[in-house]
């Protein structure tokens, strides 16, 4: 078993063995660039192998119109950070539904591309299922106490930057992205919050950092 196998299964084992039946969510959160997808992706097989019904969301899927992420200008990261998702959607649509033990959720309301509504839904839900949701900003304090279990992923600054720019461009490295997320540091410290902090420097072999905070 690969490093990446292994600790995907440790991180299966352990959300299931702390929540062992019923309605149970997961986020992924990290910097832009962490790999948060690409990682949460690879739980859901591995959750699936324990049979467990798994519902894949992203925060992507709930952003706001452009007129309001862009509302305190197109450099603003303030506005990066407060206004780019629309989160009394993601919890009226998904995470109270879900969490309630409906059989029917909202995973995507909102397409930032075209700037439209575009809705996805996730059907035939169990009694017992996971709810896999990655994102930036998952543990800011609107949302801390959703989850039964989170994951921060942490990356050096030059690896975020080498992944943007590969995967969007070099106008994913404005100061917006990176400036956004350091109000999201001072203000909810994610890496604290976080239950399992993972090292994702190399995805291919990630490694779990075991923080001490006494």
């Amino acid at each position: 078993m690969t490093d990446r196998a292994a600790l995907l299964a440790d991180i299966a084992d352990e959300v299931l063995a702390q929540n062992p039946s019923g309605r149970r969510m997961l986020a992924v959160d990290g910097v832009d660039g962490a790999g948060k997808t690409t990682f949460a992706d690879a739980l859901e097989p591995v959750l699936q192998d324990r049979g467990v019904h798994v519902v894949r969301a992203s925060i992507d899927g709930f952003h706001r119109p452009r007129a309001d992420r862009y509302a305190r200008g197109r450099d603003s990261a303030e506005g990066y950070y407060r206004d780019s998702f629309d989160l009394e959607a993601l919890r009226t649509l998904l995470i109270e539904p879900f969490r309630s033990g409906a059989e029917e959720v909202v995973v995507t309301a909102f397409d930032h591309a075209s700037d439209a509504p575009a809705e996805r839904r996730a059907t035939g839900i169990p009694r017992d299922a996971v709810l896999v949701i990655d994102g930036v900003f998952l543990h800011r304090p609107e949302l801390r106490g959703l989850w039964h279990s989170s994951v921060w992923l942490e990356v050096d600054d030059a690896v975020r930057d080498a992944r943007l720019a590969a995967r969007d461009g070099a106008g994913s490295l404005a100061p917006r992205y990176s400036d956004g997320q350091a109000i999201y540091a001072r203000e909810a410290n994610p890496r604290r919050a976080a239950a399992i902090i993972i090292d994702n420097n190399d995805a291919a072999h990630p490694r779990r950092d075991f923080a001490d905070f006494c």
